[in-house]
Protein backbone atom coordinates (compact mmCIF):
# COMPACT_ATOMS: atom_id res chain seq x y z
CA UNK A 1 0.00 0.00 0.00
CA UNK A 2 2.69 2.86 0.87
CA UNK A 3 4.48 1.55 -2.33
CA UNK A 4 1.44 2.61 -4.41
CA UNK A 5 0.36 6.06 -2.20
CA UNK A 6 4.14 7.10 -3.18
CA UNK A 7 4.47 6.15 -6.86
CA UNK A 8 0.71 8.07 -7.27
CA UNK A 9 2.28 11.09 -4.95
CA UNK A 10 5.37 10.61 -6.77
CA UNK A 11 3.55 11.51 -10.24
CA UNK A 12 1.23 13.69 -8.97
CA UNK A 13 3.91 16.15 -7.60
CA UNK A 14 5.92 15.63 -10.62
CA UNK A 15 9.08 14.59 -8.77
CA UNK A 16 9.98 11.03 -10.81
CA UNK A 17 13.25 12.91 -11.47
CA UNK A 18 13.92 13.29 -7.61
CA UNK A 19 12.53 10.30 -6.02
CA UNK A 20 12.80 6.56 -6.34
CA UNK A 21 10.99 4.26 -4.66
CA UNK A 22 12.50 0.79 -3.93
CA UNK A 23 9.44 -1.52 -2.57
CA UNK A 24 10.00 -5.09 -0.63
CA UNK A 25 9.61 -6.97 2.70
CA UNK A 26 12.43 -8.33 4.84
CA UNK A 27 9.68 -11.08 5.13
CA UNK A 28 7.70 -10.80 1.85
CA UNK A 29 3.94 -12.92 1.54
CA UNK A 30 3.76 -14.90 -1.48
CA UNK A 31 0.89 -12.31 -3.12
CA UNK A 32 -0.90 -9.36 -2.08
CA UNK A 33 -3.81 -9.98 0.36
CA UNK A 34 -7.42 -9.99 -1.46
CA UNK A 35 -8.70 -7.33 1.44
CA UNK A 36 -5.56 -5.30 0.31
CA UNK A 37 -6.08 -5.64 -3.10
CA UNK A 38 -10.18 -4.97 -2.30
CA UNK A 39 -9.29 -1.83 -0.16
CA UNK A 40 -6.64 -0.10 -2.15
CA UNK A 41 -8.79 -0.92 -5.64
CA UNK A 42 -11.76 1.41 -3.71
CA UNK A 43 -9.30 4.52 -4.32
CA UNK A 44 -8.63 3.20 -7.74
CA UNK A 45 -5.29 2.00 -6.90
CA UNK A 46 -5.32 -1.48 -8.44
CA UNK A 47 -2.60 -4.18 -6.71
CA UNK A 48 -4.00 -7.72 -8.17
CA UNK A 49 -1.13 -7.49 -10.54
CA UNK A 50 1.67 -6.67 -8.12
CA UNK A 51 3.42 -9.35 -6.01
CA UNK A 52 5.57 -8.69 -2.80
CA UNK A 53 9.38 -9.22 -3.56
CA UNK A 54 12.30 -9.61 -0.53
CA UNK A 55 14.50 -6.32 -0.68
CA UNK A 56 18.19 -6.96 -0.55
CA UNK A 57 20.87 -5.66 1.63
CA UNK A 58 22.51 -4.13 -1.41
CA UNK A 59 19.31 -2.21 -1.97
CA UNK A 60 18.78 -0.97 1.28
CA UNK A 61 22.18 0.28 1.07
CA UNK A 62 21.73 2.77 -2.02
CA UNK A 63 18.81 4.56 -0.36
CA UNK A 64 18.63 7.74 2.09
CA UNK A 65 15.79 6.46 3.96
CA UNK A 66 14.14 3.13 5.07
CA UNK A 67 10.63 2.96 6.46
CA UNK A 68 9.17 0.26 7.49
CA UNK A 69 5.62 -0.80 8.43
CA UNK A 70 5.48 -2.22 11.87
CA UNK A 71 8.96 -4.46 11.69
CA UNK A 72 12.35 -3.53 11.55
CA UNK A 73 14.84 -3.74 8.60
CA UNK A 74 17.90 -4.14 10.77
CA UNK A 75 18.71 -7.53 10.26
CA UNK A 76 18.79 -6.97 6.96
CA UNK A 77 21.12 -3.63 6.44
CA UNK A 78 24.11 -3.38 5.81
CA UNK A 79 26.37 -2.22 9.35
CA UNK A 80 27.77 0.17 7.16
CA UNK A 81 24.95 1.91 6.44
CA UNK A 82 24.37 5.69 7.06
CA UNK A 83 20.59 5.85 6.07
CA UNK A 84 17.93 6.89 8.03
CA UNK A 85 14.91 4.29 9.25
CA UNK A 86 11.68 5.20 10.28
CA UNK A 87 9.47 2.50 11.81
CA UNK A 88 5.51 3.36 11.35
CA UNK A 89 4.38 0.66 13.47
CA UNK A 90 1.11 0.04 11.48
CA UNK A 91 -1.20 -3.15 12.10
CA UNK A 92 -0.60 -6.15 9.35
CA UNK A 93 -3.48 -6.12 7.62
CA UNK A 94 -3.25 -9.66 6.75
CA UNK A 95 -6.64 -11.58 8.38
CA UNK A 96 -8.43 -8.52 9.58
CA UNK A 97 -11.73 -7.50 8.05
CA UNK A 98 -11.99 -4.87 6.03
CA UNK A 99 -13.12 -1.94 7.90
CA UNK A 100 -9.90 -2.71 9.76
CA UNK A 101 -7.97 -2.51 6.48
CA UNK A 102 -9.26 0.87 5.64
CA UNK A 103 -8.06 2.77 8.55
CA UNK A 104 -4.56 0.87 7.55
CA UNK A 105 -5.44 2.27 4.62
CA UNK A 106 -5.78 5.98 5.59
CA UNK A 107 -3.29 5.82 7.85
CA UNK A 108 -0.70 5.05 5.47
CA UNK A 109 -2.34 7.52 2.64
CA UNK A 110 -1.78 10.40 5.17
CA UNK A 111 1.88 9.30 6.52
CA UNK A 112 2.59 8.78 2.88
CA UNK A 113 1.31 12.53 1.76
CA UNK A 114 3.33 13.62 4.82
CA UNK A 115 6.41 12.19 4.43
CA UNK A 116 6.26 13.98 0.42
CA UNK A 117 5.75 17.49 2.25
CA UNK A 118 8.90 16.77 4.20
CA UNK A 119 11.07 15.68 2.14
CA UNK A 120 9.98 18.34 -0.89
CA UNK A 121 10.30 21.17 2.06
CA UNK A 122 13.97 19.72 2.65
CA UNK A 123 15.09 19.10 -1.26
CA UNK A 124 15.88 22.17 -3.08
CA UNK A 125 14.20 22.31 -7.26
CA UNK A 126 15.35 21.40 -9.94
CA UNK A 127 13.81 24.61 -11.66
Amino acid sequence: MAAAFAERERDRRDVGDRIEIVTGGTRPADHVHNVVVEAMGELDIDLSDRTPREVTPDELQAVDLVVTMGCSASDVCPATWNGENRDWGLDDPHGRPIEEVRAIRDEIEGRVVALFDELLSETPSAE
